[in-house]
């Protein structure tokens, strides 16, 4: 069964400028990513692994080269259209949960739908369709600073995905966790993954989570390089 390439990085180059110094990141590098598809991104600090994935997630541009996502060409897209892709077809979830801790669990996961345009009723369903899938349908009505790390980065989660986007993008999501709560975490993100044929890029230093995924890749020399 051929599977789709949700995200398609092609040629790309990024370079940063310190002083009279040009730092070159990114070179010429190629990559896919498809559905259905966990990828570990390992690379050591400086090498541009942060960068890779604000290309790949519309929230920087490259020097040169095409970030296509479903195979639409997002380069020369203009910031509402990017802003647009981004919403629909992207999730994000970061080291820290970023919840806002004003809002229950439920609201949290239900704030991307509402600005998306879903209705608060069908919000709240989806919402707590998710929580359930999480196994935390239990504390949807607790604020972030009520539950453990493990359940305010799976809210993390269900609100990454709340508006069923086709690629995930984590940076280092179990970094804050100790050992078994971040394979708990990657259970249930793996699980979500395989039902409903995201494509999903993982940042992560934690080698024994990284084994898990379909590849391991790195930055070398500006590329990525499978190891």
């Amino acid at each position: 069964m051929t599977r789709k390439i949700v995200l398609q990085l092609s040629g790309i180059e990024r370079q940063y400028g310190q002083g009279d110094t040009v730092l070159s990141i990114l070179k010429g590098t190629d990559f896919s990513l498809h559905s259905g598809e966990i990828v570990a991104l390992v690379a050591p600090s400086g090498t541009g692994k942060s960068t890779l994935l604000h290309l790949a997630g519309l929230l920087e541009h490259p020097d040169s080269g095409e970030v296509l996502i479903n195979g639409v060409s997002c380069g020369q897209l203009g910031d509402e259209k990017r802003t647009s892709m981004r919403r629909g077809e992207i999730g994000f979830v970061y080291q820290f949960h970023h919840l806002l801790p004003e809002f229950t669990a439920i609201e949290n996961i239900m704030m991307p739908q509402l600005i998306a345009g879903l209705t608060k009723a069908e919000a709240r369903v989806r919402a707590g369709q998710l929580l359930d899938y999480m196994r935390i349908g239990h504390r949807a009505e607790h604020r972030p600073a009520e539950l453990s790390g493990g359940e305010q980065q799976r809210v993390a989660i269900a609100r990454a995905v709340a508006n069923a986007p086709s690629l995930l993008l984590a940076d280092e999501p179990t970094g804050n966790l100790d050992p078994e709560t971040a394979h708990y975490v990657f259970d249930a993100l793996q699980a979500l993954v395989r039902q409903s044929g995201l494509a999903a890029m993982i940042a992560t230093h934690n080698h024994d989570l990284a084994a898990r995924m379909d590849r391991r890749v790195t930055i070398t020399d500006g590329k990525i390089v499978d190891f």
